[in-house]
């Protein structure tokens, strides 16, 4: 009994696991996971992850079942197994999926240790200090991973070059402050912060440099934007990204106190690709997106 059920399992083992199939070592923010071959299914969590798949044209078998953005509307179709949310899994879906990869980041995280124990699970979170340097060896983790090495190259050199001629074009952009509106309130990012590789990739100086630790994270007056100054106000509107219902970001600002700024006299505020900034974050064609719009922005000046 015993040597039949074991007989049993090699058989399984050998369907799963093809001739030939070479061990692929992966390395991420929890450590490093050996994945038995190419996988066949991948669920995704991250939409970071799941721009760079759709960019690379790897076929995704499974997603979070809201916030696809729009671009990637597609994979709101019944064809995607639906597999929780942003931050909570659906174990009994992930699981009756039979991934062979899934793939989490971010929000997603700290389900880590438990899809591990369905199957191999990544997780590629991307250090803020390093966010640029991050998104693209995600990038070129995912295209080693399915097979499309040259296809990742090629979109990261694609993204190095806009960025490079952006760097050109921040040097004498004067000074920016991002800030995000959600709800009514305000909320001001500098280098080494979420949004932070805007600063500290792209080159744009930072209004305040040491925004992030003075605010504490906390919501920042219109007095404070005023006081501030900045030549340019990147504004990123959350209850946009996430659909909710509250006072859009041009409604907020409306006032004189921002009305008073430079950004504002000059006509520098700039209503950012929320969905991509604050929604998707490092995906690279999603990041690649941001870059060229801010290109445009930037050289309308």
């Amino acid at each position: 009994m015993i040597r039949s059920a074991l007989a049993a399992f090699m058989l399984l083992w050998l369907a799963a696991a093809p001739a030939g199939a070479q061990e692929i070592a992966v390395r991420h923010a929890q450590g490093e996971t050996v994945l038995p071959g190419q996988p066949a299914k991948v669920l995704t969590f991250d939409l970071a992850a799941l721009d760079t798949l759709d960019a690379l044209g790897v076929e995704v078998a499974g997603v979070p079942g809201s916030n696809i953005p729009e671009y990637l509307a597609k994979y709101r179709g019944d064809a995607y197994v639906k597999i929780g949310s942003l931050f909570e899994p659906d174990y009994e879906a992930v699981n009756a999926a039979r991934p062979d990869l899934i793939v989490v980041a971010g929000r997603s995280a700290p389900a880590y240790a438990e899809l591990s124990k369905i199957a191999p699970t990544i997780d590629l979170t991307i250090d803020p200090k390093g966010y640029l340097a991050g998104a693209k060896e995600n990038a070129l983790t995912l295209g080693r991973i399915f097979g499309k090495e040259e296809q990742a190259a090629a979109l990261v050199e694609k993204l190095d070059a806009s960025v490079a001629s952006f760097r050109e074009t921040a040097k004498d952009a004067g000074k920016a402050l991002i800030i995000m509106t959600n709800g009514g309130k305000v909320t001001a990012y500098g280098p080494g912060s979420r949004f932070g590789w805007v600063h500290d990739d792209l080159g744009l100086t930072p209004a305040v440099p040491d925004v992030q630790a003075a605010t504490h994270g906390e919501a920042v007056s219109f007095e404070f934007l005023l006081q501030t100054n900045p030549d340019w106000l990147l504004v990123v509107d959350r209850d946009a990204a996430v659909g909710q219902a509250g006072a859009a970001a041009r409604q907020t600002l409306d006032n004189e106190l921002v009305a008073a700024t430079n950004a504002a006299k000059n006509g520098r505020i700039v209503y950012v690709d929320t969905v991509r900034w604050y929604l998707v974050g490092g995906g690279l064609a999603a990041m690649q997106t941001v870059v060229d719009e801010l290109a445009a922005d930037f050289g309308k000046d």
